[in-house]
């Protein structure tokens, strides 16, 4: 598989949707709208379907033509964005099950490779770096609307260029599409520091919940479907509570526990400093991700959550 075969499916197709994974984060939103706008240059059009998504992310140009549900049941080619396997298609896997040709495009190291041509760069800290270096392959056009989503996608998967992964490759993409009419100080605005009231009320819960396990090299707290309930939230309200505390003084692993409606359990999010690896924690556990970030979920009460990914974690530290 070359990239030269990814857009000869691409050019060949009469009907293409794109899809990404549930409750999409940043760089997954922006992944869908750039392929979107690259695409519309062939002067095809694109459906992009994200069942929900975080209102955050309105202001990227595109997003109005966003769809809950595709236009058709069978699309000849189903592009996934930024995910890892086919179950997490959720709300939307149907779509790329029934597709006569799929594509998958992605930066983490423990992808699936579910497509009939998969693209997988895992150095990539983001799946918008995979994609602005295949555009450049490709000779698309990066229009401002285009600059716009790509950046957007890498500050968001990066902390604001903070985390792993991120290269001097990375910051001359991110000039490059300054250049273009990308505008940070917007992006940054909203993506990253911008916060809702009911976000400002689950920081309190957090904190007066927050637990220290094996000497304080532990931060963890956990939110209840309750909690989101009485405080009205939306998708997003709760981007950043983790990452809130793994920044705490001698804080090696953080872990947010948050009841996931419906499936008797709970979505654990793991972040570090990358001294320890929390892809590999939660890949015990059946999730993945990278190095200072990752995911898994885990069934039954929250102290039974609590026990299992923090004895999980405790192994990790041994070994450190």
């Amino acid at each position: 598989m070359t990239l030269d075969d990814i857009l000869e499916e691409i050019k060949k197709a009469q009907t293409i949707v794109v899809l990404t994974h549930e409750s999409p984060d940043g760089d997954a939103v922006s992944s869908s709208l750039s392929v979107m706008h690259a695409i519309s240059q062939l002067g095809k059009e694109v459906d992009v379907v994200i069942p929900e998504y975080s209102r955050d992310f309105k202001f990227l140009p595109g997003s109005e033509k966003i769809l809950q549900k595709g236009k058709m049941e069978n699309y000849d080619l189903a592009i996934s964005v930024d995910c890892t396997d086919l179950k997490r298609l959720v709300g939307a896997k149907e779509y790329f099950e029934t597709a006569k040709t799929t594509i998958e495009i992605d930066h983490h190291s423990v992808n699936a490779m579910f497509a009939d041509y998969n693209y997988v760069d895992p150095v990539a800290p983001s799946c918008c770096q995979v994609l602005i270096a295949m555009f450049e392959y490709y000779g698309v056009e990066i229009t401002k609307e285009l600059a716009t989503c790509i950046l957007t996608g890498i500050i968001t998967d990066t902390g604001g260029f903070q985390w792993g992964g991120v290269s001097p490759e990375t910051f001359e993409f991110a000039a490059e599409l300054l250049r273009k009419g990308a505008k940070l100080k917007e992006i940054c605005r909203i993506a990253l520091r911008k916060k809702s009231k009911a976000h400002c009320e689950l920081e309190k819960l957090i904190y007066n919940r927050m637990e220290y396990f094996e000497n304080g090299k532990i931060a963890l707290a956990y939110l209840t479907l309750e909690d989101y309930n009485n405080l009205n939230t939306e998708m997003g309200d709760d981007e950043g509570l983790v990452e809130m505390l793994r920044d705490i003084e001698g804080v090696e692993v953080a872990v947010l526990l948050k009841e996931k409606e419906g499936a008797n359990g709970y979505k654990c999010s793991l972040r570090s400093h990358e001294t320890i690896n929390v892809s590999d924690i939660a890949l015990l556990l059946g999730g993945g991700g990278h190095p200072g970030a990752a995911g898994c979920f885990i069934s039954g009460t929250v102290e039974h959550a609590k026990s299992k990914i923090v004895n999980a974690i405790g192994q990790a530290l041994i070994k450190e």
